[in-house]
């Protein structure tokens, strides 16, 4: 009796180390946002606050180019979702049902693609960003964004297609629709899950993305073209050490990727499972 309790408790203590160690710097980011200079510069730590202030938060909303950048960043996250969505669905359907040589092959390459670190391409990026002449645009971030995500979303929503049977598609098409008829009425409200996971997945990829906006983007005088990853980085630079408006710039720019979480991590999380092991 006495080992099946400890048997099950050690897991659920590690849950709950892991737990506090990951999310301690969010609280703590978080906190100091709210406190008053005088508890931030304090040498002894306020795990607290006792007096909170928005001070910060409207230093932040006030600053130079936030409202600018907040546009920046959810046209290209938007704009690279999407496009990664509907690319993704096109090919993971070939992959998944039709039949054509190299196929295997081509599921190789989108798997090396995926396991590969986009870091060390920023240099070749930033010469066809230059060559093109599109440096401090918000055009070429959409597009390599677009790259960055399509791996996952293709392999994600292959499997999630392979898990629909062919006679319900054939079925439709027995009826008169035609391939694409059958893909939209069978197969495509059947892919919500998967459709979730990606999005999710795209978004706080592209929303946290930061060496290329910081390559392609940072000549612009004005910061017209940057994000707001980018634009965090300047934060302490315009403010001095101003630590809490910092840190409330820093919640605002997690606070999109918490409310897109808490509304799809459900069957965000189930999509991400079900797609890896079907198909």
């Amino acid at each position: 009796m006495k080992r099946s309790i400890v048997g099950r408790s050690w897991p659920n203590l590690i849950a709950v180390v892991l737990f506090v160690f990951f999310i301690f710097p969010v609280y703590w980011m978080v906190s100091t946002a709210f406190k008053p200079n005088k508890d931030i510069i304090s040498k002894t730590p306020v795990f607290i606050p006792l007096e909170a202030t928005l001070d910060h938060f409207d230093r932040a909303v006030h600053a130079d180019q936030f409202w600018t950048m907040v546009g920046n960043s959810l046209t290209v996250t938007v704009g690279a979702v999407l496009a990664s969505l509907v690319i993704a669905m096109l090919a993971s359907f070939a992959v998944a049902r039709l039949k054509f040589r190299g196929r295997k092959s081509f599921v190789l390459v989108i798997m090396a693609a995926q396991m590969a670190p986009w870091e060390v391409m920023v240099i070749a990026v930033y010469l066809i960003t230059r060559d093109s002449e599109m440096l401090n645009s918000l055009v070429p971030l959409t597009i390599f964004y677009t790259m960055m995500v399509l791996p996952f979303s293709i392999w994600t929503l292959r499997g999630f297609i392979a898990a629909v049977p062919k006679e319900l598609e054939e079925s439709a098409m027995v009826d008169g629709c035609t391939r694409v008829q059958a893909f939209v009425k069978v197969v495509f409200p059947l892919l919500a899950p998967g459709l979730m996971s990606t999005s999710l997945f795209g978004f706080i990829t592209a929303w946290n993305e930061f060496p290329l906006v910081l390559i392609l983007n940072k000549q612009t005088g004005e910061g017209t073209a940057q994000t707001l990853p980018l634009w965090l980085t300047s934060f302490q630079s315009n403010f001095g050490n101003d630590w809490g408006a910092t840190m409330a710039a820093s919640t605002l720019f997690a606070v999109p990727i918490l409310i897109l979480f808490l509304f799809l991590q459900r069957k965000a999380v189930g999509g991400m499972t079900d797609g890896a092991v079907k198909g």
